[in-house]
């Protein structure tokens, strides 16, 4: 959960450069239960409601998870502030013990002040209504974490939202000049002392690209307009190493190229689809959805299957809300009414495969709630860290695959007349 690296701010001062802006102390930060951390967030982050003037994130998806926590839990929020202390269901002992010394006792004004704004159910602009200090959000919102950045912006209501810089794991790689911008219209500007940088020509027309193909071009030779996966030589040891990201060059700032996102690489030529073609897809199926009055989607991932006859392409959707039997059958329907609109956002690869007879009937899947929670939960178990953690939208994993095909509510595909 990205709230578990970067909670709530606040200008109060600390002795440590970094908890000088959180409003949660270090057993929160250092927790080890991202449930218990992003609750803990919540409620120490409104214990000081009017002293928070920022609210900061790696990735959107953290924050989304943050303010449906508190949709989800906000009275036991407001009976923890009356008591002055956490619900059993925090049982990491540090963990309480800081929260409990942040609350300062009983908080009856405070948690009557909060019920009041929360028991109206209307979380559109919450952010703005809990915390009115509250001066700007800043996260990641381009790239597989665009989708969220509608729902964040409803949470936000007229609070900005304001876009991250360019950070890889392996090194920087860029600033955003103009973080007021949405996703779409994000640049970034790239460092060139951070990395020495390399860019390999990427096609989005091409069918398949052989890496023995193409060749690297430097700094001072990409051209505006086209677009090109990341290679990088850091001062850690990195060499010539791909990022995985692909980017579009749409200018030069003086000398240094000025770079939109696109989508993240294929890891191997046998992919035919891209983040970009699911996402897209995605937001067809959204609108259609919304025609009828069905619940939004929350997440979704692929997974292409080599190994069944002819090869395969799975989708898992997530839904909000719980779905009775007779919702799940109502959008089963809608699913085979519209299969033709979601398929229209699945890229050309695909269209031409399946044109080809190369790959079967379009698998569609509709997963439980809390499907993809869990995923986070047995990555950060297994040891991936929570505030980089982002949800699968292309599914390598065959573990994952099993997990989410057992998650499985309704399965739909395109060539059934069922």
């Amino acid at each position: 959960m990205a709230a578990s690296a970067y909670p709530l701010q606040s200008n109060n001062k600390n002795p440590s450069p970094f908890l000088s802006t959180s409003a949660s102390p270090r057993e929160v930060i250092m927790g080890s239960n991202v449930e218990q951390q992003m609750y803990c967030h919540i409620l120490c982050g409104l214990r000081n409601l009017d002293f928070i003037d920022g609210i900061r994130a790696p990735y959107a998806v953290g924050l989304i998870r943050a303010f449906a926590l508190l949709e989800s839990k906000w009275e036991q929020i407001c009976e923890d502030l009356k008591c002055g202390f956490p619900c059993m269901e925090i049982t990491d002992i540090a963990m309480r013990d800081s929260v409990t010394e942040v609350l300062a006792g009983p908080q009856l004004d405070l948690s009557k002040r909060i019920r009041t704004i929360c028991e109206g159910k209307n979380w559109g602009g919450i952010v703005g209504k809990l915390w009115p200090n509250v001066r700007y959000i800043k996260c990641v919102c381009t790239g597989s974490m665009e989708q969220y950045y509608q729902k964040l912006k409803y949470y936000a209501g007229e609070i900005p939202v304001l876009g991250g810089d360019y950070f890889a794991s392996e090194c920087c790689a860029g600033i955003n000049l103009d973080i007021l911008q949405p996703p779409q219209l994000t640049r970034f500007v790239l460092l060139p002392t951070a990395a020495y940088f390399e860019f390999l020509p990427f096609n989005l027309d091409e069918e398949e690209i052989g890496d023995d193909a193409r060749e690297t071009v430097d700094f001072s030779s990409v051209e505006v307009g086209k677009t090109y996966e990341i290679v990088v030589t850091t001062y850690r040891g990195f060499f010539r190493y791909r990022l995985g990201d692909v980017v579009r060059v749409v200018g030069f700032h003086n000398t240094s190229p000025e770079v939109e996102f696109v989508m993240r690489a294929p890891k191997t030529p046998a992919e035919i689809l891209t983040e970009r073609d699911l996402m897209t897809a995605m937001e067809n199926f959204q609108l259609v959805l919304r025609t009828v009055k069905m619940p939004d989607v929350t997440e979704f991932a692929s997974f292409f299957d080599l190994d069944s006859i002819p090869k395969q392409l799975k989708i898992f959707v997530e839904v909000g809300g719980v779905l009775q039997d007779e919702k799940l059958q109502e959008l089963g329907s809608v699913l085979r009414r519209n299969f033709s609109s979601l398929e229209d956002g699945l890229g050309g690869v695909y269209k031409l495969r399946k044109g080809r007879g190369e790959v079967g009937p379009l698998l569609v899947s509709i997963v439980k709630p809390g499907s993809f929670n869990r995923l986070m939960q047995m990555a950060t178990e297994n040891g991936a860290p929570a505030s980089q953690y982002k949800p699968p939208k292309i599914i390598r994993n065959l573990e994952i695959v099993h997990f989410m095909e057992g998650s499985a509510l309704l399965t739909v595909s395109f060539d059934s007349s069922d």
